[in-house]
C-alpha cells in the first residue's frame, strides 16, 4: 500500500535548500533592515545628557571602565597622571565596540585593529577615519559626573 502523503527525497530537498535561502537571506537582509529603521539620533543616547559614577578615588591610575551613556556604549579611563578623559566607545570604522587596553595604554578596536590616542581619542592606526566623540568629565565632586559635550562651538579641534 502506498502512502500518497508522503514527501519524495526532491521535496525534502526543496524545502531544506529553501530554508537555507530564507535563513541567509534574513541574516544579510537584518542589520539593513535595522539601519533603515533606526530613527535618527537613537544611536547618540539622544536621552541622556550625563551620567554620574562612582567616586574618583573608585578609579585606580592607568584603568578603564566600559559604561552605558543612553542607549551607546561609552568609555571612562583615569591617565595615569591622574586627569579622566571619557569617549563615546564605538569605533568609527564600523561601530564597534573598543577597549582599553591597561598594558599597551592605548584603545583597541578588535573588530578591524584600531588604535586610538588614550588621551585624547585621536585614530592613531588601522582604519578609523575619525577621532572617537569625546566627552567631558568632571571628577572635582563626591563623584565622576560624564556629559555630553556642551556644544561643538566650544570644543578645541
Amino acid at each position: 500500500m502506498k502512502d500518497e502523503n508522503r514527501f519524495s527525497r526532491r521535496d525534502v530537498g526543496k524545502i531544506v535548500v529553501g530554508g537555507v535561502a530564507a535563513t541567509y537571506a534574513g541574516a544579510l537582509g537584518y542589520p539593513v533592515v535595522r539601519y533603515l529603521a533606526s530613527p535618527p539620533g537613537m544611536d547618540e543616547g539622544s536621552d541622556v545628557n550625563e551620567v554620574t559614577l562612582d567616586a574618583p578615588d573608585a578609579y585606580e591610575r592607568g584603568s578603564g571602565i566600559l559604561f552605558r551613556f543612553g542607549r551607546k556604549p561609552a568609555m571612562l579611563l583615569r591617565r595615569p597622571d591622574g586627569a579622566f578623559a571619557a569617549f563615546f566607545a564605538s569605533c568609527k570604522h564600523l561601530g564597534c565596540t573598543v577597549q582599553y587596553q591597561e598594558q599597551q595604554d592605548r584603545i583597541f578596536c578588535a573588530c578591524h585593529g584600531g588604535v586610538y590616542d588614550p588621551s585624547t581619542g585621536r585614530n592613531v592606526s588601522g582604519p578609523p577615519p575619525r577621532p572617537l566623540d569625546p566627552l567631558e568629565v568632571d571628577a572635582t565632586g563626591a563623584k565622576v559626573v560624564v556629559r555630553r559635550p556642551r556644544s561643538a562651538g566650544n570644543e578645541a579641534g
